[in-house]
């Protein structure tokens, strides 16, 4: 966060908040509070993730007085979350916890506000599960008794003029430290993997229950590893329950997990190979392996080749992205290709051969692409 206009001390508690916070925050909005300071910034609004989306809440200091703990308001749509004035189910103790951040506020310690916003997110979780449970609907009732044994499930009553009400899960899977799976990782939250679940509320008795819709979501860093999105779920079968049908979704997940982890060596192996017909790479991504560049030649003609290594790879082939060292467009970028997949592949060969292959794709690519540059160069 710039420290421009900002006054010092809640500069301190924003970047503090923003690099300690254990879930991605962000800041969206700043903005000037002070009719006698209009220059000086003291209030932002402040995305905090819940329940795999966003809350907004609005953090507003008074630059007239910034020793003071800031003011902080809820959306319009959690009108009814009072975690200030109100009692929850875990007792006084909490209540109490949240009144010392006030109490004893420091304005000279960064983490004051860090402390506050852990405190007021965990309040607001136990307000949307109070909300869920004073749901009427049999169903629900019973899903919640068989899955509220799981840790770290958020769930958000949803309703509106325009839409029927429903509630929906964020059910934490895979209880596994990925990040620690993989050696020299970049990410500085943990990355997870979520089973969204999407219950209509029924207040009436049905004999064949709806099935929920069910999606896979994962913290966004993860896709650099394994893309969800490919992952096919069991079957949903009528009379099931959460409880049925998590383990085997996990049991599935988790092994998919360890072959994405072991895919790493496997890429590596490959971009190493490339070393015997390229030289070495110029560039290469070396936590993940999902990316490579070398340099070649036909003739004096020198262009690089970008390689883009899929997870799933060796199944599914890298795609090429070819880049003159000669040519330029009007606006002086180097000219590229466009994506290059159709080329000879066999997920079945050694490393060397991939390599092989492709050295000798790119050889006879190669006036391809220098007449395309040439033409491009002209327009």
């Amino acid at each position: 966060m710039s420290s421009d206009a900002v006054p010092p001390l809640i500069a301190a508690h924003v970047n503090y908040l923003l690099s300690h916070f254990p879930l991605p925050v962000k800041i969206e909005n700043m903005w000037s509070g002070s009719r006698h300071c209009p220059g000086i910034i003291d209030r932002f609004t402040l995305i905090v993730p819940y329940c795999l989306e966003f809350v907004r809440w609005d953090i507003m200091y008074n630059a007239e007085t910034p020793f003071s703990a800031p003011d902080i308001m809820f959306g319009a749509e959690d009108e009814n979350f009072h975690p200030f004035s109100s009692k929850v189910d875990e007792g006084e103790r909490d209540h109490n916890s949240l009144q010392n951040c006030l109490r004893d506020w420091n304005s000279k310690d960064p983490s004051r506000l860090t402390s506050l916003l852990q405190e007021l997110r965990d309040r607001y979780v136990s307000y949307q599960r109070k909300r869920v449970e004073g749901v009427d609907d049999e169903r629900l009732k019973f899903e919640l008794c068989t899955m509220l044994s799981r840790e770290g499930i958020e769930m958000h009553l949803s309703s509106g003029f325009e839409k029927p009400e429903e509630v929906k899960f964020a059910v934490p899977l895979v209880d596994i430290d990925i990040n620690k799976m993989i050696p020299g990782c970049p990410w500085r939250h943990p990355q997870k993997i979520f089973l969204q679940v999407l219950y209509p509320v029924v207040r009436k008795y049905a004999s064949t229950p709806v099935a929920p819709r069910l999606k896979l979501v994962s913290t966004s860093e993860l896709k650099a590893l394994l893309s969800i999105e490919d992952i096919k779920l069991p079957s949903w079968i009528d009379g099931m329950c959460m409880a049925e049908y998590l383990p085997h979704l996990e049991e599935s997940l988790e092994k998919q997990v360890l072959e994405a982890v072991s895919l790493i060596d496997v890429r590596r192996g490959f971009i190493e190979a490339l070393d015997s017909f390229f030289g070495r790479p110029l560039e290469a991504d070396p936590v993940f392996c999902r990316t490579a560049t070398v340099i070649t030649a036909s003739g004096v003609f020198t262009f690089l080749a970008h390689f883009l290594i899929s997870s799933q790879f060796p199944k599914k082939q890298p795609s090429l992205v070819l880049q003159s060292s000669q040519h330029f467009n009007s606006h002086g970028a180097p000219i590229k290709s466009q994506l290059i997949t159709d080329y000879p592949w066999s997920p079945r060969w050694e490393p060397l051969q991939m390599a092989e292959r492709i050295f000798e794709f790119l050889a006879d690519e190669a006036l391809s692409f220098k007449r395309y540059c040439n033409e491009a160069q002209l327009q």
